[in-house]
């Protein structure tokens, strides 16, 4: 597998030239990493109108994840997030989005810029913020209930817990129905490459986002935009366009030098690894078990505990951990999400076991459920974003009108979205999940 981007860049790096160009550094810093900073030079390609090095390393990349194209992003999958929603919106002159609740802060401020009007599918019953499952038959009644078909039907898998939707049944509905499946797959760049895939383009979604940077080795920011066989999105320019919109025009090179030399490595040694690395990790979920924790079931590099099975707090699990060296992913009072890649040496864990005490087993009440009723959608989203706006304490918050939106972290089920009435039972879920300030319309 070619590098060409990172080849370019270190053979300019071993001319010591005058680099009388952008960057002020000039290759030369503190932090060492300077020398491979460059900008759109003679050669170099740029990002938004590739047709040289930039170009041949995102075709590489399409080849491995088996897509129809692949482009890379700077801006991680906030940047892509945007871009899809605008190539669904072009596609089909529709502006109306069915999107399971649980979206990451990205989705909404896209529906602000595009003025995209969200249909949102709502948790069943009693709910966690950090889930939101869609049923055949959920998805099946709200694409039968549409008097126009949305423009696309919009999921988040896996989940900040690690939960996955059933992306090929879905994508089956969608398509019966003739209406595109978008999938936010931020934490799951690494699923395509599993003994059985399950990347959301193998299993049917028309337009996916992973973030390179959350399972791969690649820097934070390095994420790619999918388009699978089946949808045709118009030529590559337009799909630059649409990302060139909401990004840089100074994209940074060392996070595409990054996403190219990654190619090498799925290509070669990453799918022996990340079988030993899911042995290891389903190893360590039984251990983990074994020892009284509450281990939930998901995707295979993720490990998260239900602390609150246990009667224990995650944020004071995660301190624990902390103070042994060992950081978390995410902690609240009901979870613990911890995040593992082949880039993690055993030591690591060795340390978590000894770090994790035996736990007495479910003695304690379970995570937290919110019966949360869909608000009251009193502007647009666009309208309510863009508007002047204040910062309450969350108790007074309410009977007010969002304007950001509240999430406990992204991605999850806001509580309130921008637009929207925020209901007197926000304030437990606020209460709980640590929210002590929300944003509303100024009145």
């Amino acid at each position: 597998m070619k590098t060409p981007v990172y080849d370019f860049v270190r053979r300019y790096t071993e001319q010591n030239g005058s680099r009388l160009h952008m960057p002020g550094h000039k290759g030369i810093g503190p932090l060492g990493c300077e020398a491979l900073d460059i900008t759109e030079i003679a050669g170099a390609d740029s990002l938004y109108e590739a047709d040289g090095i930039l170009a041949e390393s995102e075709r590489n990349a399409a080849a491995l994840f088996g897509t129809a194209r692949t482009f890379y992003s700077a801006g991680g999958s906030s940047q892509c997030v945007k871009a899809m929603l605008l190539l669904a919106m072009k596609k089909t002159g529709r502006r109306t989005i069915l999107a399971a609740r649980n979206v990451h802060k990205s989705f909404v401020h896209a529906a602000a810029l595009l003025d995209l009007s969200p249909r949102w599918l709502w948790p069943r019953g009693p709910c966690e913020l950090l889930r939101c499952e869609v049923s055949e038959a959920q998805l099946e009644q709200a694409l039968s209930d549409c008097e126009t078909p949305p423009a696309a039907v919009y999921l988040t898998s896996p989940d900040y817990l690690g939960n996955l939707q059933p992306i090929d049944r879905l994508a089956e509905i969608c398509h019966r129905h003739g209406v595109l499946l978008l999938v936010d797959n931020a934490h799951g760049a690494y699923l395509h490459f599993l003994d059985r895939p399950c990347h959301p383009i193998d299993l049917g979604a028309d337009l996916c986002c992973d973030s390179a940077h959350k399972t791969l080795p690649v820097l934070t920011g390095g994420a790619y935009l999918h388009l699978s066989r089946q949808a045709d999105f118009g030529p590559d320019e337009e799909i630059r366009q649409a990302l060139a919109l909401f990004g840089s025009t100074s994209p940074s090179y060392l996070i595409l030098e990054s996403l190219d030399l990654c190619n090498r490595y799925l290509d070669e040694s990453y799918p022996a690894a990340l079988a030993e690395t899911v042995g290891r990790v389903a190893a360590l979920k039984k251990q983990l078990a074994a020892q009284g924790w509450s281990v939930l079931p998901g995707e295979p590099l993720k490990i998260t505990l239900c602390t609150a099975d246990s009667g224990l707090s995650g944020r004071a699990v995660a301190q624990r951990l902390r103070s042994a060296g060992v950081e978390c992913e995410y902690a609240d009072p009901d979870y613990l999400v911890l995040m593992v890649s082949p880039q993690n040496p055993p030591g690591d864990f060795a340390r978590l076991l000894t770090a994790l005490p035996h736990c007495p087993g479910p003695v304690g009440p379970g995570a937290q459920r919110f019966v949360l009723s869909p608000p009251a959608q009193v502007l647009s989203v666009r309208r309510a974003l863009l508007s002047p706006s204040i910062s309450l304490p969350a108790a007074q918050a309410v009977g007010r009108i969002c304007a950001d939106p509240t999430v406990s972290c992204p991605p999850a089920v806001p509580v309130a979205v921008s637009g929207e009435r925020i209901s007197a039972g926000a304030a437990a879920v606020f209460a709980h999940y640590g929210i002590e300030t929300v944003s509303v319309i100024k009145e």
